[in-house]
C-alpha cells in the first residue's frame, strides 16, 4: 500500500538564512536524496515574490525545484508534470481564488491522482487550509475573516491555519464550530500537523510555544484539545 502524507503548516515565518524546520521535516519523509518538488504558488496570482521565496527556502542542493505557473502557462499535461513530482508544496494567499483556478485547470483532480500514487503534499495558510473540507479564511475580505466551505476534502472536518499568529483565527473558528461547523484542526504558525492517509501520524513544531489542537463541539461548549507535538530539534525520524 502507498503512504499518502500530508504536512499542513500553520504558517511559516521566516528562518533566517536557513532552511525552515518544516520544510526539512517534508524533505525527510522523501526516499529520494535529491526528490523533484513542485510549488504551486496560484494562492498568490502567480506572483513573482512567492515563486522566489519558495527557491529560496529550497536550496538547490537539497532538491530539483520547479513551479508550477496557470496565470501564464506553459505546462500542458498538469497531471503527467504534477504524478512526476515527489513533493508538492502549495502556497499561501487567497484560497478561494487559488481553489476556482485550481478547478477550470483541473489541478483538483491531478492533485488527487497524485497523493493516491503517494507524492508529499505539503503547504501553509491557503496551502494548508485547501486539504480539508472547510475552514477559516481571509479570501473574500482581508479586514475580516470567514468561513470556507469549498476545500477539496482530502482531509475531512475542518481547520483553522495562523491559529496563534492572527487575532480573529481564534474566536471565529470556535464561533464556527459551535454554529455546526464540522470539527478539525487548528494549527499554530511554526507548526504543522502530518497526516497519514486520513488521520494524524505527529504534530510538529520548530520553536517551543507552537502547536495544533482539535476543536469540536461537545454539547453547547466547544472543546479545544492540545495534541501532542514534537519538537524539530530533538524529535525521532518522521517514519518512526
Amino acid at each position: 500500500m502507498v503512504d499518502k502524507h500530508i504536512v499542513t503548516f500553520g504558517g511559516l515565518r521566516p528562518s533566517r538564512g536557513r532552511t525552515h524546520p518544516l520544510i526539512s521535516y517534508v524533505l525527510s519523509l522523501s526516499d529520494k536524496d535529491y526528490p523533484k518538488v513542485c510549488f504551486i504558488p496560484t494562492a498568490t496570482g502567480d506572483s513573482a515574490a512567492s515563486i522566489v521565496a519558495f527557491y529560496d527556502r529550497f536550496p538547490a542542493s537539497d532538491a530539483q525545484r520547479s513551479h508550477l505557473a496557470l496565470f501564464n502557462r506553459t505546462i500542458y499535461n498538469i497531471e503527467e508534470y504534477l504524478l512526476d513530482q515527489d513533493i508538492i508544496m502549495v502556497g499561501g494567499g487567497n484560497t478561494a481564488n487559488m481553489l476556482a483556478t485550481w478547478r477550470v485547470h483541473g489541478v483538483d483532480i491531478a492533485l488527487k491522482k497524485a497523493w493516491d500514487s503517494g507524492v508529499i503534499m505539503c503547504g501553509g495558510s491557503a496551502g494548508s487550509l485547501c486539504w480539508f473540507e472547510c475552514g477559516t479564511t481571509d479570501s473574500f475580505n482581508l479586514n475580516e475573516l470567514e468561513p470556507l466551505h469549498d476545500g477539496l476534502g482530502f482531509l475531512e472536518g475542518s481547520h483553522c491555519p495562523h491559529y496563534d499568529g492572527e487575532a480573529q483565527r481564534r474566536p471565529l473558528y470556535h464561533r464556527l464550530i459551535s454554529e455546526g461547523f464540522p470539527p478539525g484542526y487548528a494549527v499554530d504558525d511554526d507548526a504543522a500537523v502530518h497526516f497519514l492517509g486520513k488521520d494524524v501520524h505527529k504534530v510538529i513544531s520548530s520553536r517551543e510555544n507552537p502547536g495544533a489542537y482539535y476543536v469540536k463541539k461537545v454539547g453547547n461548549d466547544v472543546i479545544e484539545t492540545p495534541l501532542d507535538t514534537c519538537l524539530l530539534y530533538t524529535s525521532p525520524s518522521p517514519r518512526d
